[in-house]
């Protein structure tokens, strides 16, 4: 999917070095499909990509709500490497969810 770079990712997190990249990329990974999971779409970097041979007819072009949503659940996957944390919801954050819900097919825009 690529709609965070890994630079953009460690900026968010405030990481230096590339001892955890291997890490954030995975976690960037995650997020990309968490988020096109909630969604219920289909998410492309660039406009082009919904012309393509089996691209999702729902299909939507990221945009900034996408990018900070992403970079939102990077962060929590990133401080919360358990499975469950004292004081903390199991849920997207809401953030998260505030972010993508204009978005989602059939229930948003």
């Amino acid at each position: 999917m690529s709609l965070v770079t890994l630079s953009q990712a460690k900026l968010h997190l405030r990481v230096d070095g590339t001892h955890e990249d291997s890490l954030i990329q995975l976690f960037i990974d995650a997020a990309e499909q968490s988020t096109a999971d909630y969604l219920e779409r289909g998410v492309y970097a660039a406009a082009d990509a919904l012309a393509a041979p089996g691209a999702d007819p729902n299909g939507i072009v990221v945009n900034p709500a996408i990018v900070a949503a992403v970079l939102l659940q990077v962060g929590h996957l990133y401080a919360n490497r358990e499975a469950v944390t004292p004081g903390s919801a199991s849920e997207l954050p809401l953030g998260v969810k505030h972010l993508l819900q204009p978005h989602r097919h059939g229930t948003g825009v």
